[in-house]
């Protein structure tokens, strides 16, 4: 297979996540605040489970890297955006544009991957609590963390190769604020079968793979729960859980609704606006979800920024 990209289109349009060009300015404003909360926000959890010897466990291991996967993943995608919504010319060289997506699936699949990781890690502590140390030792939890990031680099790298090779010439305006792969896939004129046979066969598998293990770990999670003879230790237990299950609903809730809905429900504004929950306004909430929900966080939080103002004064 040749992998000479033939195209003629030597940049794209970015149409931005509104037709609507009047409402620019103000989208600015709120995904600006949005970005620089995201930003504050996660820094704020990876400093402080850095900085404290008391949450150098598994769980909060995984929580610091999904932090910065988290800002990375917003990086990817919003700096671009803002840049186009106040400026004239919204293009994005081809380059760039396929760099892009390359990063974009990468922290996508690696966030999919790594919120597995964390019920996995739930339902050991909860299921298992007497072998929880030797099976989340630290080998398993770093080997488990570098095998998600081989599988989202490969998973990645796949599809952005395949959409590489294709020529664009149709047109070279995306209906996207971003370069997603279905979008960019639209504006080929070569036949796209088997980036589409990759896209249905083997994407669900790295998608719904994680997010099985997820469902399956929570039903574990819930009967150990149902089982406990103590009201306190089941308010205990679950809240343990309850922020990691309202940030899996949050990221595949949306997800779901745009890669698995029927085809006769699509529209292109519905998955902008499951673009943004899922690449700005998840990763954005999950710090306060796992800060409001955790009473250690919250004191450690609190701690810093008392710290922080001693400083100034």
């Amino acid at each position: 297979m040749e992998w000479r990209n033939e195209t003629t289109i030597t940049e794209f349009v970015l149409e931005g996540p509104t037709d609507h060009e009047e409402l620019n300015n103000v989208l600015f404003v709120v995904f600006l605040a949005m970005y620089s909360i995201n930003l504050l926000g996660n820094g704020t959890m990876i400093s402080v489970i850095t900085g404290n010897s008391q949450f150098h466990t598994p769980m909060y291991l995984f929580l610091c890297v999904l932090s910065s996967v988290d800002m990375c993943l917003t990086s990817v995608t919003v700096p671009k955006m803002l840049s186009n919504l106040i400026s004239d010319k919204k293009t994005i060289s081809f380059s760039n544009c396929f760099t892009q997506l390359y990063f974009f699936i990468v922290f996508v699949i690696e966030e999919c991957i790594l919120l597995s990781i964390m019920a996995y890690d739930r339902y050991v502590a909860i299921c298992n609590p007497l072998h929880y140390i030797t099976i989340m030792n630290k080998k398993a939890c770093l080997s488990m963390l570098f095998t998600s990031v081989i599988i989202s680099i490969m998973h990645a790298l796949l599809h952005t190769l395949l959409a590489f090779r294709l020529p664009f010439c149709k047109s070279n305006k995306i209906q996207h604020f971003f370069c997603d792969l279905t979008p960019l896939l639209q504006l080929s004129c070569k036949e796209t079968s088997i980036n589409e046979l990759v896209i249905f066969t083997e994407a669900p598998m790295v998608v719904m793979g994680p997010f099985l293990i997820i469902l399956i770990s929570y039903i574990y999670i819930i009967k150990t729960i149902l089982k406990m003879h103590s009201t306190g230790g089941r308010h205990k237990t679950f809240s343990t859980c309850s922020s990691h299950f309202i940030v899996v609903t949050l990221f595949y809730g949306s997800i779901l609704f745009m890669y698995f809905r029927p085809s006769s429900s699509y529209s292109m504004e519905k998955d902008k606006i499951a673009s943004v929950v899922y690449t700005v306004l998840s990763p954005m909430l999950n710090p306060f979800i796992y800060s409001l929900r955790n009473k250690d966080v919250k004191t450690a939080v609190k701690t810093a920024l008392r710290r922080a103002l001693q400083r100034k004064d």
